[in-house]
């Protein structure tokens, strides 16, 4: 990297300049790779638990152990006093010297043994702590720049994804790692082995650093007005409610997490029984849970916003130690039930750090002034990391006689340390409810994403659906998005609806409306109906009525204005089925004057299923004049629709259709039977039905329907009262003079007499 201001080889961009977004994209791999041997050399030097061990091994006491481990986090207090040189140095440069620095004294760690030789265990503990305060001090003043440059090389709209990639792979290189370490360790190891571990994570930070250098951005920079981390920024800052909110949720998590990290490995050979290597073993299980978890973190973060997915995570993590207050103890499966509560652990941890850490990058700190805000982040952790250490410790130790039984409960020394690991997440979590959100989603609407549908179909969906490779794939994944009926396939099924495809947009049609009412898809319908393809606003308009969402009325009124006919005959349809009664009179008067076969169908069906009894009349003049099956069938089942119960009608027409004379006369036989036990009972018109079921039930239909058509024209006038009166009355002129030819007219009188003499009997 060169200080000239010019764009660099390995993308860093001109002073006072950030680089673009295909920068920031190309470097993302660098990034990845940066991320993925760093965690071989924080694994393997001076955190997680071969740290723990070796420290143990060589013979430091437990509250040794938690001050030499607060170091680490202490100085990040020096954050403060280097943010406002930062910026203008430049926050890689700074990285890349003070990260170098950092990894050589790593190697100071390897000289301990010989140290201890030497010249005895308190030697050996001053050497260490200079050793680890030299890294604490260049790691500190390397992540205050770290932060800031984070922010400006990872564009927002993929840092949740970029995260969980870089995460996983990170966890997965870790998880490789660790087996390894466990490996070499054996059950009981001695020095010379743990030093062959701490040279392989010395030669992983050399190639982290190496891999850094091709990250681009943290060019230098002039500090300006916006971009000043002088002392009156960071006052500015420590007002912000906000981020003084998520300063102390996050210091009560950290502070409830940190001591656990450090000594629950202690906890698991001392109090479980686990070997030495069976503790690093373990590490293995907190990285399996990150490893399966981190995509989908960091997808649900991208997708559903921050705040719920770090608030998720969060209530996870009191049931860790909750847990391992139930561990047993020396047991021949205690290994086992130890591995399944540290994947539960990588799990929850990881879906908090990649939640709070988008959080804080998109919401919580305003990136004209992120080098006063980090700094105070930087500082504020290092501190609350340090305490965290000290109280750990010190708690170990002071609770060290601690044994016995309380309910299902064992005592021990790290009794303690549990308890607080899961009152302080509660307490935080108070805090991180109001700290504001960088979606409009909520915790428990997340959680509701994955208790409506099939989730598990849906996750596997998506990923097949963006590896669809062909026209023919994307409809196949597309019709599965929407059988999945879960809201995590609703972006896909948006997208799909804007697909170059034809087949692919008509498909996302059909899916939408296969699923239960959805506002965003609700909305893509709508503006798929108003838009200029009439083939797919009219499965549109289908769609709208399908799914029954009552916010589709006002659309599908205007869509009755539509140029094109078939989304008009579609949108009143659709209005029939939502029960629009306010559109009912303008669909009545476009009737009567409409010429097109499929409008007046298509009107004819909504006034029905409206139960718009005036317009019975008007039906029953377009049943006669229909010159086709279909049109005199859409009618027909109209006007059942007015008189009474659909499925009835329904129910006697598939009857009729297989066994017509059969058929008829059971419906006729059981219509003069209601009408002898009803009050309009008539012995002459029962005599004149008995006498039609009975040439019915001889398949006679010529004879049959003229006794039937002469039964109904019996009838009194004024004896039915209302549009089944209507009904009756011109069923049976008709059918006197078609007969056979038109059997809709004898299963209209029937279904519409029966209906009115079920009402006076259910009275």
């Amino acid at each position: 990297m060169t200080g000239s201001g010019e764009e660099t080889s390995n993308g860093s961009t001109s002073a006072g300049q950030g680089p673009t977004t295909v920068e920031k994209l190309r470097g993302l791999p660098w990034g990845v790779a940066w991320s993925v041997t760093n965690s071989v050399f924080a694994q393997f030097t001076f955190f997680g638990s071969i740290f723990v061990l070796y420290l143990n091994q060589i013979g430091l006491e437990k509250g040794q152990i938690g001050a030499l481990l607060s170091l680490l986090p202490f100085f990040g207090i020096v954050a403060i006093f280097v943010a406002s040189s930062l910026a203008r140095i430049g926050y890689k440069r700074v990285f890349v010297t003070t990260f170098s620095a950092r990894t050589f004294m790593a190697i100071f760690l390897l000289l301990a043994p010989w140290v201890l030789a030497e010249f005895g265990q308190q030697a050996v503990l001053a050497f260490i702590v200079v050793a680890v305060a030299a890294f604490a001090l260049f790691r500190a003043v390397g992540f205050t720049a770290y932060y800031p440059w984070l922010q400006e090389q990872v564009p927002d709209s993929v840092r949740g994804k970029y995260t969980a990639i870089k995460n996983a792979l990170a966890s997965l290189t870790a998880l490789l790692a660790m087996l390894g370490a466990g490996y070499v360790l054996g059950p009981d190891p001695d020095l010379g082995r743990f030093l062959i571990i701490i040279s392989v994570g010395v030669l992983s930070g050399a190639l982290s650093v190496w891999a850094s250098t091709k990250i681009p951005g943290g060019a230098p920079v002039v500090a300006g007005p916006a971009e000043d981390s002088s002392q009156q920024e960071m006052v500015r800052a420590a007002r912000d409610p906000n981020f003084v909110r998520y300063l102390a949720g996050v210091g009560l998590m950290t502070l409830s997490t940190t001591p656990l990290v450090s000594f629950v490995p202690l906890f698991m050979k001392e109090q479980v029984g686990l070997s030495a290597n069976q503790v690093v073993w373990l590490e293995t299980g907190i990285l399996v849970g990150a490893l399966a978890s981190s995509y989908l973190w960091g997808w649900l973060a991208d997708r559903y916003g921050s705040k719920p997915v770090m608030i998720s995570g969060a209530y996870f993590l009191p049931l860790l130690p909750l847990a391992w207050l139930l561990m047993p103890r020396g047991a021949a499966w205690s290994l086992y039930i130890a591995l399944a509560i540290a994947v539960g652990q990588g799990f929850a941890n990881t879906g908090w750090t990649i939640g709070s850490g988008r959080l804080l990058f998109v919401r919580v700190v305003p990136v004209e002034n992120k080098t006063a805000y980090l700094a105070l982040y930087y500082a504020w952790m290092g501190i609350i990391g340090g305490l965290g250490q000290l109280m750990g410790g010190r708690l170990v130790e002071l609770a060290s006689d601690l044994s016995g039984e309380w309910w299902i409960f064992s005592l021990d020394p790290y009794t303690p340390l549990f308890v607080l690991g899961i009152l302080l997440p509660l307490l935080g979590l108070l805090f991180f409810r109001r700290v504001k959100a960088d979606s409009v989603v909520s915790t428990r609407q997340l959680a509701g994403l994955f208790l409506r549908g099939n989730p598990f179909l849906a996750m596997e969906t998506l990923v097949r659906y963006h590896r669809a490779r062909d026209e023919r794939a994307t409809v196949a994944m597309t019709e599965r998005l929407g059988s999945t009926r879960s809201p995590l396939t609703v972006e896909e099924l948006i997208e799909t609806l804007h697909d170059p495809r034809f087949f692919v947009r008509f498909e996302a049609i059909v899916s939408i409306a296969r699923r239960a009412p959805d506002p965003r898809l609700t909305e893509a319908l709508i503006e798929t109906l108003e838009g200029n393809d009439p083939a797919l606003s009219t499965v549109a308009a289908w769609g709208l009525g399908r799914i029954g969402d009552e916010r589709a009325v006002e659309a599908l009124r205007r869509g009755l204005s539509s140029r094109y006919r078939s989304v008009q005959a579609h949108c009143a349809r659709s209005l029939g089925s939502l029960g629009d009664t306010t559109v009912g009179p303008l669909l009545l008067e476009r009737l009567g004057p409409e010429t097109d076969i499929g409008l007046q169908m298509a009107f004819a069906a909504a006034l029905g299923q409206l139960g718009v009894t005036t317009a019975a009349q008007p039906l029953l003049g377009l049943l006669h004049a229909a010159d086709n099956a279909d049109a005199r069938t859409e009618f027909t089942l109209a006007l059942a629709r007015l008189v009474g119960e659909e499925h009835t009608f329904i129910q006697l027409q598939r009857r009729v259709a297989s066994e017509p004379g059969t058929a008829l006369s059971q419906a006729t036989s059981a219509l003069k039977a209601k009408l002898a036990r009803s009050p309009r009972s008539q012995p002459a018109l029962e005599a004149e039905l008995d006498q039609a079921a009975g040439i019915l039930a001889q398949e006679d239909l010529a004879r049959g329907l003229a006794l039937l058509a002469g039964a109904f024209r019996a009838v009194p006038e004024g004896q039915l009262p209302g549009p089944c009166g209507s009904v009756v009355a011109e069923c049976g002129e008709r059918l006197e003079r078609v007969g056979a030819e038109r059997l809709e007219y004898a299963l209209l009188a029937l279904h519409a007499f029966d209906c009115i003499l079920s009402r006076d009997l259910s009275v």
